[in-house]
């Protein structure tokens, strides 16, 4: 069930980034916040990892941009997909921070309690009508008032699972689980009726995870974690219930959405989560699974399914302000979302997108049929992971729930421990 946001992201090709060395600090921190005026001058665009699928595409954008706006220039470098979190903090703290920026929430969070991320609630603030409610929210940050990039890309997915391994354990195969409850007890005869070798889940639970289940992660001023709660523990205990009956891949401990989608693959998992993206691989690696495939909903106890989403930023020192917004908006306006989501498992962040037919006409096959289940699941999506749940906090939690699972930790002593570094790490964040 658990799939890291960032994976999917690089998974999906679509991770932006923007300018490098495009303005040096601005002026007075009211100039560098009036986006009112003329759109002109030259910005540094920079993506990450997108020049080798979608070369044709952003240098559209890009021209079109330019002869909307005569007299801007957009510089467009493309950097590798690895490090870019650290390019990202070597930029703020070098003053080279480009002008626009694409980030994800946890990396925005920093920028803007640094004033280095432009405030669009107060520069921008026109466009917000434009995007889902959700979607918007999702770049702002406790303890901060205002949202701190544009939303552009979304992303969410079903669980696929192996109707030939759930008829071979005596499982309904056309009655998948639909809760946690059923998940964990169909997981448990699966391991049960074949002595352990064939377990229904490859991964640990995430902090998305725990918030699916319904854990409140973090108290409402954003000031400390706690999904050490009664139900955080619920949900760990459950999982070490299934780690021990090998309900759980033995790997699952060191596993990537890569190696848990080829346990998938080659049938040593019945489930796992992911995309339309998803299915074309499966045709064509694993034609018998592919025919065999069973797709259906997120698990959730909230009702909202978890959407991972991608923003563009805006260097609130940029000295090109207007011109700055003015692309910002443009890449993740709802013309220029749409285009992109037809080339790509992606999804719009504008508001009524999703109701274009693409998202929602049947055409009798699977890939439409789980884009539209996706889309439809995105209009109420939440995305569960804290703005300010920071890599190395993920990290913390990962190895702690490891010690669970081994038994080295209760559930309880494993999430107090978490939960601890989490919130001495969170302190440090200032």
């Amino acid at each position: 069930m658990p799939a890291s946001r960032r994976a999917l992201a690089v998974a999906f090709a679509v991770c932006l980034a923007l300018p490098l060395s495009a303005c040096g600090s601005g002026g007075d921190d009211n100039a560098a916040a009036d986006a009112s005026g003329k759109v002109e001058g030259d910005i540094t665009f920079q993506t990450w990892n997108l020049r080798a699928n979608f070369k044709d595409y952003f240098e559209g954008v890009i021209a079109d941009f330019e002869k909307k706006y005569p007299g801007t220039d957009v510089k467009w470098i493309d950097q590798p997909a690895e490090g870019y979190a650290d390019k990202i903090s070597a930029d703020a703290a070098g003053g080279t921070l480009p002008d626009v920026v694409n980030v994800s929430p946890d990396l925005v969070a920093p920028l803007a309690k640094a004033g280095l991320a432009l405030d669009l609630d107060k520069a921008a603030g026109q466009y917000k009508k434009e995007y889902l409610d959700g979607a918007w929210a999702s770049h702002q940050v406790p303890g901060v008032p205002g949202t701190y990039a544009f939303p552009w890309y979304l992303n969410t997915g079903p669980l696929f699972y192996n109707k030939t391994l759930f008829k071979e354990a005596g499982l309904d195969p056309e009655q998948p689980p639909k809760t946690y409850d059923e998940v964990f007890d169909a997981a448990l005869k699966m391991a049960e009726e074949t002595d352990g070798k064939v377990a229904t889940l490859a991964n640990v639970p995430t902090i998305e995870d725990f918030g699916r289940y319904g854990v409140e992660l973090m108290n409402k001023e954003g000031t400390a974690f706690s999904f050490n709660d009664a139900k955080g523990v619920e949900l760990l205990t459950k999982y070490k219930e299934l780690y021990d009956a090998k309900a759980l891949d033995p790997q699952a401990l060191t596993a990537t959405p890569e190696s848990s989608g080829k346990k998938f693959l080659t049938g040593a998992v019945a489930m796992n989560p992911g995309s339309a993206l998803d299915l074309g691989n499966f045709k064509k690696q694993a034609p018998n699974l592919y025919k065999n495939i069973g797709i259906t909903d997120q698990i959730t106890s909230t009702g909202h399914v978890n959407m991972y989403v991608m923003g563009v930023m805006v260097n609130a020192q940029t000295k090109r302000t207007p011109a700055a917004v003015a692309f910002a908006h443009y890449v993740t306006d709802a013309e220029h979302q749409m285009s992109f989501a037809k080339q790509v498992a992606i999804f719009p962040s504008t508001a009524g997108s999703l109701d274009d037919p693409y998202f929602t006409k049947e055409d009798g096959t699977d890939e439409t049929r789980v884009r539209i289940a996706a889309a439809k699941s995105l209009k109420n999506a939440v995305n569960y992971t804290p703005v300010l749940f920071s890599e190395q906090m993920k990290t913390e939690l990962r190895n702690e729930v490891a010690k669970a699972l081994q038994g080295k930790e209760s559930p309880e002593e494993a999430l107090d421990n978490a939960v601890k570094a989490c919130n001495t790490l969170l302190q440090q964040q200032g």
